[in-house]
């Protein structure tokens, strides 16, 4: 029936549309415009019309569309769109570990496998909830700004760690990490905050990766250079037997 929610439920009418521009990159559209205007109307033709398409590419790099979410308890989304650069096994980041002061607890220190997702200044950059639950953790970290595709990236680039907990205690951390022209990391959510999954929680500026750390023996259903989909693609799944294992290590 028109007007209800497409999901994978079968409810909605799928059709194609131009995707909504988030409200955040609107002033930036506007602002490229305005620039691509001034030498159109003195006459610079050659100069306006390739800043006007420019303009057009700011507005698409905003772009919001909306995306079908899997309902099952069990799945693990993609946090954003782009490449898998690099799967590997690691040491989760400090400051996602224990307890942090506030009587939060953290991930369990011990090796767990890291997704790592580049975005190119063509890929959507709203980044998404991993799963739903509770935000226990945002913390900021200033740094360089090296190419998001290096391993180096998730240690030294300027970044964002999100923590979120389900109500089952699985707890997944992801990280958004700025690149070469990527200039600012800006969150939607705060600790406290509850989430759905597939939910909007944040974007990065203008390319750059975004790292996810999957439970420890969980196996990811992604490959290396496989294109994700944020929301949509199913980067692991962690059933109760899992999780159990997860807490006793």
């Amino acid at each position: 029936m028109a007007g209800e929610i497409l999901d994978n439920q079968g409810r909605g009418e799928a059709s194609w549309g131009w995707p909504p521009i988030h409200p955040e990159g609107r002033k930036y559209g506007v602002i490229a415009i305005a620039i691509a205007l001034v030498p159109l109307v003195f006459g610079w033709q050659i100069i306006g019309w390739p800043l006007l398409l420019l303009s057009l590419g700011v507005f698409a790099f905003f772009r919001d569309p909306e995306r079908v979410v899997p309902q099952d308890d069990k799945s693990i989304v993609a946090p954003a769109d782009g490449l898998v650069t690099l799967i590997q096994e690691v040491e989760p980041p400090a400051e996602m570990l224990g307890n942090d002061g506030s009587g939060v607890p953290g991930l369990s220190a011990g090796p767990v496998t890291r997704v790592s997702i580049f975005m190119s200044v063509f890929d959507v950059h709203i980044n998404r909830a991993p799963i739903a639950g509770t935000v226990q953790r945002v913390v900021y970290i200033p740094g360089k700004f090296v190419n998001a595709d290096l391993d180096k990236a998730s240690e030294e680039n300027e970044r964002q760690l999100l923590l979120i907990e389900r109500n089952d205690g699985l707890m997944i951390g992801f990280t958004q990490i700025a690149g070469l022209v990527a200039r600012r990391i800006v969150p939607f959510v705060k600790p406290g905050d509850t989430v759905a999954k597939g939910q909007r929680v944040g974007l990065i500026r203008f390319g750059s990766r975004v790292d996810v750390y999957l439970p420890a023996g969980t196996q990811p259903k992604v490959l290396m250079g496989q294109k994700i989909v944020a929301g949509e693609t199913i980067l692991a799944e962690v059933g109760a037997t899992a999780l159990l294992e997860g807490i006793a290590q």
